[in-house]
């Protein structure tokens, strides 16, 4: 009776979570509106530092501003193998086989943990190199090494915490990484001013506190989430044979995340290129440059979150061997996205003062520079959200080789322009605020060209019997003609 009430769970829990029948448009909402939730969640942790932080003045916003950057940077280094392992997932859910979906958890989050704990270590040896190499004024420098070394002890968490969301994400469960970071941030809202301002017996740690605060409630994040992925209950149920390296199957993992790794690394490096370049003019632009950086960020997240949603949907279909409807929510979710994402650029122009004066409140020049940025910025967000969405679609489907291409374009074209405009054609930092819509351009033009061009469609992960059945057809009919 008990095996068999279980049994009845489990073909519940996989029934409300198939992705690859029903509603298309259902499919792409039920995954997405979590996503954007929880994303906008996770930027609340840099949100909630930039504004406990901005009560201490520009030089403070400036030293977060700088370490932002480089923190993407080993996060995006390390990343690859979390979205990777996430594809594989993906399409052995679509397959609907549940110990493959299992082991390779397993091999992704020893992998992660190993590869985060080294650069970490790396990290925080480094740090006032890393700092040196930005050049900050005095001034900054040393918030910025307090800020960005404390940082890297909780690398393993916060990398830790990414990758579970990724593999939950990637069986169809948004909604518990939600709950899990819903409550880690309002914890670290309560935890900011207490570790940067102090309390009776915790000590005031300025800039540093922002940092450990998050080293805390990410911590707890990321034991809340083995837990989960240990128990069984949504979707993974990993156990310690799951953990015992499997060197085929890594070498698979690390083969297709090794792109992804260089893709979000590119633009963690385009991030720290631009942020030397911005540095150059000042801690007034350097500072409004940082705030605007992380509103830009804020309001991607709807074409982030659809780019991960479209990823594990394609990932489902091909799974299962439908092609045709993964092709038609690649092509619905790249239209939301545009959609979207133009409705979110224009509101943002039209409330750019007053969004950046809530992270600085007693400097006009900063607030002035900081709306500037954004309006250039915001008018060209739906291209953003075309690039983001045709990007997930290839990278669900296995094409990571090809996203990489497309993402490193984008960011030279972005540092070039920027570097060219800002240092011999304008002179001042105007040059660098329109280099992004210029390379955005660029970025969807080529995501379009690739997609409509369908070679992603015929890349192959894992073996799918149905799969097999339309090739053979296919060649059956070419043979005949």
């Amino acid at each position: 009776m008990k095996k068999e009430m279980i049994k009845t769970s489990k073909n519940d829990d996989s029934k409300k979570n198939n992705l690859t029948e029903g509603s298309i448009i259902k499919s792409i909402i039920f995954l997405t509106i979590p996503i954007i939730i929880g994303n906008l969640l996770q930027s609340m942790y840099q949100i909630t530092d930039a504004f406990w932080v901005g009560k201490l003045g520009a030089d403070a916003v400036a030293s977060v501003s700088i370490s932002f950057p480089i923190n993407f940077f080993i996060i995006a280094l390390v990343g690859g193998i979390g979205l990777a392992g996430g594809v594989f997932v993906s399409q052995y859910k679509g397959k609907k086989d549940q110990e493959k979906v299992d082991h390779v958890t397993g091999q992704t989050l020893t992998m992660a943990i190993f590869f985060s704990i080294i650069f970490s270590i790396i990290g925080y040896i480094f740090t006032p190199n890393i700092i040196n190499f930005f050049g900050a004024e005095p001034a900054v420098y040393n918030n910025a090494v307090s800020f960005l070394r404390i940082s890297f002890l909780g690398m393993v968490f916060i990398f830790g915490y990414a990758v579970y969301q990724s593999l939950a994400r990637a069986v169809g469960d948004a909604k518990t990484p939600v709950y899990i970071t819903l409550f880690t941030v309002l914890l670290n809202f309560a935890l900011d001013p207490l570790f940067i301002y102090g309390w009776k017996f915790i000590p005031p740690m300025g800039v540093g506190g922002a940092a450990m605060a998050t080293l805390f409630t990410q911590a707890l994040a990321f034991f809340i989430g083995i837990f989960i992925l240990s128990n069984g209950k949504k979707g993974i149920h990993i156990r310690t044979k799951h953990m015992k390296p499997d060197f085929k199957l890594m070498k698979k993992i690390i083969f297709l995340g090794i792109p992804v790794s260089i893709e979000q690394t590119s633009r963690s490096v385009g991030m720290i290129l631009m942020t030397s370049i911005v540095a150059g003019f000042g801690t007034i632009v350097l500072a409004s440059y940082g705030i605007g950086g992380q509103m830009i960020m804020l309001v991607i997240i709807p074409a982030l979150s659809l780019s991960i949603a479209n990823s594990t949907l394609v990932g489902h279909n091909i799974g299962a061997g439908k092609i045709e409807r993964a092709e038609k929510i690649a092509k619905l979710s790249t239209l939301l996205g545009f959609i979207i994402l133009t409705g979110i650029g224009i509101l943002m122009f039209i409330f750019a003062k007053q969004i950046i004066g809530v992270f600085i409140h007693d400097n006009i020049d900063v607030i002035n520079e900081g709306s500037r940025y954004l309006r250039i910025m915001c008018l060209s967000f739906g291209l953003v959200g075309i690039q983001m969405s045709i990007l997930g679609t290839l990278r669900g489907s296995g094409n990571a080789s090809t996203t990489l291409k497309i993402t490193v374009t984008t960011i030279v074209v972005q540092i070039l322009s920027a570097f060219i405009l800002a240092k011999y054609v304008l002179h001042d930092e105007l040059g660098v605020y329109v280099s992004m819509p210029i390379s955005t351009i660029v970025g969807a033009t080529l995501a379009l060209i690739v997609f409509y061009r369908g070679k992603w469609k015929n890349k192959r992960l894992i073996e799918s019997p149905k799969v097999k059945e339309r090739i053979k057809e296919e060649r059956d009919i070419a043979d005949v003609e």
